[in-house]
């Protein structure tokens, strides 16, 4: 370190910090007691960069003048003794500069506070009904209120449950509470400026369920003037129950406003696909799609199993599909307990029989040994493999291929893709948009190539 940012420190801190650097026997309390102090200077001055980083209108209270509190953000050196150098004397004086250039402008600065305050005290007058309601209804025990008359006025931020007013929303509102009151003033901003495009990356991914629906009410469900509504409003998300909300279960409540597409990035080419309505399906009917396609057998045999897992059905039909996927020439029946060699038992002939019916009857020419010696052939899987059309069924079949992944978070993402992993009742069929990561795939691709290596 002395060596690296020795020129930022005095000549005696440089010095000090040398000499503790080559002791032999250790350091001795005098020495503890320097470094404490090299510490704190430098704990103190990167406190205020990084006050001066953050610095906004916000920071100003009403009635502080700007010429006057800005001098105090400029960096001295001389209560920071041991790291008062030319190299840091250099460093930040340019920084000074800068403030010393926007002082020079304080009185266009203040205009320009004062005004932005003013709208927002006449926004928040205008919409503090809504806010509250919004906060409310999200499950947020606050509310605004503007406190004072004049140029006093003030927003004031007030838990429910206390009278008094909070002193500083960032010492007791939470992260995702604060990005709340974010993007709806952020609406409000945008109601004010009247842009022709709004952009929301990603806005509600964070929050829990209520709340996102509360923000998406709050943002488009309400009179056109005081919400998004009518307005152009690009809203990327990685989240599918915005989609599923004003797409499907809510449309006629978003006035059938809204668009949907889905976006995917695959060897550096975006490739966009509408979503309608009747793409949002449930998992059991992207299933039974499946298994009623062209789809190759194999990749049947796949979504009928998840099928039957969906619907907790463990019964002859869903252990015969386990184990044909499993590879076991002797089927075992894992509704029975394990005997004295820790081993689920095989099943009996007439359930075996009766789940390789129940299979037939929708997958047609079913044979447990013909599927069997068609998954134990690595060669075929791997053309089915390189033949699926997507990254989803992909996954499926090199679960298949016993890989041996190295990777414990590609290994998780198998996994979950596999076995049922959806948290939604509704959802995109995986087949139709491609909604595995081009990197997994690529890593499966990776993984293939080193096993036939």
């Amino acid at each position: 370190m002395v060596e690296k940012l020795g020129d930022y420190f005095s000549d005696e801190a440089r010095g000090k910090l040398t000499a503790i650097t080559v002791l032999k026997d250790g350091i001795e309390k005098e020495h503890e007691a320097f470094l404490a102090t090299v510490k704190t200077q430098i704990d103190n001055f990167t406190e205020k960069l990084e006050k001066l980083r953050t610095l906004s209108a916000f920071q100003f209270k009403d009635g502080e003048k700007v010429a006057d509190k800005l001098p105090a953000y400029k960096l001295d050196l001389q209560f920071f003794s041991e790291l008062m150098s030319n190299k840091m004397q250099v460093a930040i004086a340019p920084i000074n500069a800068s403030i010393d250039a926007v002082i020079e402008q304080a009185g266009q600065l203040q205009g320009k506070i004062n005004q932005q305050r003013s709208e927002m005290k006449k926004a928040v007058e205008r919409h503090q009904k809504s806010i509250n309601e919004f906060l409310e209804y999200a499950g947020y025990r606050y509310a605004v209120e503007i406190f004072g008359e004049g140029e006093q006025a003030q927003l004031k931020l007030r838990h429910i449950d206390h009278e008094e007013h909070l002193s500083g929303g960032n010492q007791h509102l939470s992260f995702g509470e604060r990005n709340a009151f974010a993007i709806v003033l952020f609406m409000y901003e945008c109601l004010s400026k009247k842009p022709d495009l709004i952009i929301l990356d990603d806005p509600i991914s964070s929050f829990d369920k209520n709340k996102k629906y509360a923000i998406l009410e709050m943002l488009f469900r309400r009179d056109a003037d005081s919400c998004l509504k009518s307005k152009t409003v690009l809203m990327l998300t990685h989240d599918v129950e915005p989609i599923i909300d004003t797409i499907r279960s809510l449309e006629k409540k978003f006035s059938n406003q809204t668009s949907s597409a889905f976006l995917k990035l695959a060897a550096g080419q975006i490739c966009e696909s509408f979503i309608g309505k009747d793409d949002i399906q449930t998992f059991s009917q992207i299933c039974k799609s499946a298994v009623a396609s062209e789809k190759h057998d194999v990749i049947k045999l796949i979504y009928m199993r998840r099928h039957y897992e969906i619907a907790d059905n463990k019964g002859d039909a869903y252990q015969v599909l386990s184990n044909v996927l499993h590879k076991r020439e002797r089927a075992i029946d894992t509704r029975e307990p394990k005997g004295l060699d820790d081993k689920h038992p095989e099943m009996e002939p007439t359930k075996f029989a009766n789940g390789c019916a129940e299979v037939s009857n929708q997958l047609n020419g079913f044979s447990y040994p013909d599927l069997l010696n068609r998954i134990a052939d690595i060669s075929a899987l791997k053309l089915l493999y390189g033949a699926c059309a997507n990254g989803y069924e992909k996954l499926q079949v090199s679960r298949l291929l016993g890989l041996d992944v190295g990777n414990s978070v590609i290994q998780k993402f198998i996994n979950e893709s596999y076995h049922i992993e959806n948290e939604f009742i509704c959802q995109l069929d995986p087949a139709k948009f491609d909604t595995i990561p081009e990197y997994v795939i690529a890593e499966c691709d990776k993984l293939l190539t080193q096993a036939e290596a």
